[in-house]
């Protein structure tokens, strides 16, 4: 019987020992190194300064504008089984992942629209509608502001996870725990992948492109939204719509609707439009105007493809119609401020991303 490796974690296998190694990576251990936690001394402005050594001296660090911040770099063979993160992390704080020695990134986006919050802004009012709850399996929101991922990442040889601050002139506090496993990974697990998105306003008669430009073989696992309406009447119509291995006009998916997909239906109508987080799907947030300035709705949904990942063995584009009502019963084209994070594993290379937008055309506004 092969010798469990301390992956694939569930309930069933919390019963399992490995030969497995526990680390973690955190402001308080940089590298994650064994018994190398807590040994920074206090400075002399921080609350700790009386208490001395070992007394929560190191909580955080401070990513100036234009810094990239390394918060992790681990040799493997290994896997990041869960991380948190808090501070401030709005649109202007960039999350990266290279795994084993690539150039380019696996994962690029903004730490907010990762952890399924877009519509966070950097130096918000305090008001717990921009710090929407999510309750779902790979990804957990806590009050206040607390980012929770245990989608499993496994890397043979290099984990590198890096935190940009874009901002020109704002430092960011940042938290943070990455906890992670040293192990054998199996020849067939794929590297974890995420990729942003975003279009303000989505040009007339257009569709949204959640993800294209994928080569090689691997499965999609979930797809994060943020949807800003500037018409009023229902607004989710549109299909998704998913072109596997060298589909063309047509694709091998194809959903009914936009609150459809994320698992709701009849326009999460009940009067008002409903909220709900599982852990599988959501439709977690609604912002509403306020009379004032705050006019527009804006809504985050997230879906999570754990148990049924769209597969593709050469190719994968997914795209998304942007549908509401106009008048004699007739579908409108809408115009949508539309973000989107997609989540899938692939084996390496990746293709390039497109360019991440700039910080003026990133910022909720």
């Amino acid at each position: 019987m092969e010798n469990f490796n301390g992956l694939n974690m569930s309930l069933g296998a919390l019963s399992r020992v490995s030969n497995a190694e526990t680390r973690s990576i955190s402001a308080e251990n940089r590298t994650g190194a064994k018994g190398a936690g807590g040994m920074d001394p206090a400075r002399p402005d921080f609350p700790s300064r009386d208490l001395g050594l070992g007394w929560k001296c190191h909580a955080y660090d401070t990513i100036e504008p234009g810094e990239t911040y390394v918060a992790a770099d681990i040799e493997g063979p290994g896997a990041i089984q869960s991380m948190w993160v808090t501070g401030e992390m709005g649109r202007h704080m960039i999350l990266r992942i290279y795994w084993d020695g690539q150039e380019l990134p696996a994962v690029e986006c903004p730490v907010c629209d990762f952890f399924g919050i877009p519509w966070h802004k950097q130096n918000n009012p305090h008001t717990m509608d921009y710090f929407p709850a999510l309750n779902s399996l790979p990804v957990a929101v806590n009050p206040r502001n607390g980012m929770n991922c245990f989608w499993e990442m496994p890397f043979r040889k290099h984990c590198r996870i890096t935190l940009e601050n874009i901002h020109p002139v704002a430092p960011a506090i940042s938290f943070y725990q990455i906890n992670y496993t040293l192990t054998d990974v199996p020849a067939d697990a794929a590297y974890f992948h995420a990729q942003f998105r975003r279009v303000n306003p989505l040009p007339y008669k257009d569709v949204y492109t959640i993800l294209d430009g994928v080569k090689g073989q691997g499965h999609y696992v979930g797809t994060v939204m943020g949807w800003g309406i500037n018409n009023n009447g229902w607004w989710g119509e549109g299909e998704i719509k998913f072109y596997l291995d060298g589909d063309q006009e047509f694709p091998t998916i194809c959903g009914t609707g936009t609150e459809d997909y994320f698992g709701g239906s009849y326009n999460w109508d009940v009067g008002e439009y409903q909220i709900y987080s599982t852990p599988f799907m959501g439709h977690h947030q609604v912002l509403r105007p306020n009379g004032l300035y705050q006019s527009q709705h804006r809504h985050a949904m997230y879906r999570w493809h754990v148990m049924d990942p769209v597969r593709f063995k050469n190719d994968i584009r997914v795209t998304i119609q942007a549908l509401g009502w106009r008048d004699g019963r007739r579908y409108l084209p809408e115009q949508p401020d539309i973000c989107s994070v997609a989540f899938w594993y692939q084996h390496q290379p990746a293709q390039p991303f497109p360019q991440l937008p700039e910080l003026e055309y990133l910022e909720i506004i």
